[in-house]
């Protein structure tokens, strides 16, 4: 689980939702309990009242010594537990044992309607106790009848039972976090196979994003084919229509110029002829450009670099027999290119088929993978003995049609074809001094994910 990640969102904001809630739960459920507890003691303590009321009528006057409540709580002293009848003068009639040798505790405060008050005190010992006294009469002389509880005891059964529920609550909350955690990425992961999906057309290991998906997702996955599919038709009507434009233009310069050939003596002869290579110069560079840009939109293709550098190098070698190709064949595990074998084919034949031009007589080919923090990179290395280039030459011939020497047959567009083709792909191409003595071209370009097998 990724930090950023859609999984990594969902967990902390289910997590963050889960706490507030079993929190908010464990101060519900404590406080329920803690109402219910005192509920409780104050039923026991008027119970005990209405207990201590009934023995009154049945005792004489002035001895008390029958009335008694039969709960050993009240026989410890400084237990908290305390009941005491009093007369209209405040005077003690009768307590329980607990009284014995502390004072006894007195109520503020007014009487209800039921003739009840209740108060929260603190006795000698240092323990809170609920005191609840009631006004009565017994044998027609007015009695107030005081019985309290431990309320330290209930407090402290609150705090156990907080204990507990946060305990349980935790656990639950720990297992209901997990699961969100696992929901999640069930919920995900046909977003992350489609990914994938994405991933292997981009890889050129697929044409088009295959599975099946759900309800929610498949419409993302067909319009994903859609728009694969309207590139396809868009780069190959681009292409028909660079094909149409080179036939439509070349033609009528073709017959301008064998005209203004023809015409040797017309003054206008060798301006036509001169502009008119011009125009077919401008036509060719610019439909070569076209033609790139379509051919690298293409998405989804790969290509074998070792079997295409081995081709390249085998014909090279047939037509330039003077030359002397090395080339070190790399292992199986050589990443793919990522991109149209054409587009590899013009590239890397470009810069052999240069090589050989100025070489004496030993070319080198090497081919290795370069490992960078967010992607992978396949280097072509071609190097010659020939006289090489300067640092300024190196990045004038790069320039749209730059010919350093006018002798040597062609039209200046190689290196720059290469140059922008390489641009388009994202890749780089460097021109330095080999340790041959002459040019060093090292070629960088994005490499599949899957390996290709060098075969003979």
């Amino acid at each position: 689980m990724r930090k950023g990640s859609i999984t990594f969102a969902l967990f902390w904001l289910s997590a963050g939702w889960l706490i507030l809630a079993l929190a908010g739960t464990a101060f519900l459920l404590t406080n329920l309990y803690s109402r219910a507890l005192d509920t409780n003691l104050t039923n026991q303590l008027k119970f005990n009242i209405d207990t201590l009321t009934s023995a009154t009528l049945d005792s004489t006057e002035p001895n008390f010594s029958d009335v008694d409540v039969r709960d050993p709580r009240f026989n410890r002293a400084s237990t908290g537990w305390y009941w005491i009848i009093r007369d209209e003068t405040g005077k003690v009639l009768a307590s329980s044992r607990s009284v014995v040798g502390s004072e006894p505790p007195t109520l503020g405060g007014n009487f209800d309607a039921d003739n009840y008050r209740t108060d929260i005190l603190s006795d000698e010992a240092g323990n809170r106790i609920r005191a609840i006294e009631r006004s009565t009469t017994s044998n027609g002389r007015p009695l107030r009848i005081t019985v309290t509880g431990n309320l330290d005891d209930s407090l402290a059964q609150v705090g156990e039972f907080r204990g507990q529920t946060l305990t349980v609550l935790g656990a639950v909350g720990i297992a209901l976090a997990i699961m969100s955690g696992i929901v999640a990425r069930l919920a995900l992961r046909p977003i992350d196979r489609l990914g994938k999906a994405i991933e292997r057309v981009r890889e050129g290991e697929s044409e088009t994003i295959t599975g099946d998906y759900p309800r929610e997702i498949a419409p993302l996955a067909e319009e994903v084919n859609e728009l694969l599919r309207s590139n396809t038709q868009i780069i190959e009507r681009a292409r028909s229509q660079v094909g149409n434009l080179a036939h439509g233009l070349k033609t009528p310069l073709a017959v301008l110029r064998n005209e203004a050939s023809a015409a040797k003596d017309n003054p206008l002869s060798a301006v036509v002829t001169s502009e008119s290579e011009k125009m077919m110069h401008l036509v060719t560079t610019y439909l070569d450009r076209a033609r790139l840009a379509a051919r690298s939109a293409v998405v989804g293709k790969r290509a074998d670099a070792t079997m295409v550098m081995l081709r390249l190098v085998r014909v090279m070698q047939k037509l330039n027999q003077n030359v002397t190709i090395a080339f070190k064949r790399p292992d199986a595990s050589l990443p793919w290119f990522r991109g149209d074998e054409g587009d590899l084919e013009e590239i890397a034949g470009n810069l052999l088929d240069n090589a050989c031009k100025w070489s004496k007589g030993q070319i080198a080919v090497t081919m290795v993978a370069e490992r960078t923090a967010t992607s992978q990179m396949l280097l072509i290395r071609i190097e010659d003995d020939g006289p090489g280039l300067t640092e300024d030459e190196a990045k004038k011939v790069l320039r749209r049609g730059v010919r350093l020497d006018e002798k040597t047959p062609g039209s200046g567009l190689g290196l720059d074809i290469v140059k922008e083709l390489v641009d388009v792909y994202g890749g780089s191409l460097q021109l330095k001094r080999s340790v041959l003595g002459g040019l060093l071209c090292e070629l960088r370009l994005p490499a599949a994910k899957v390996g290709g097998l060098v075969r003979s």
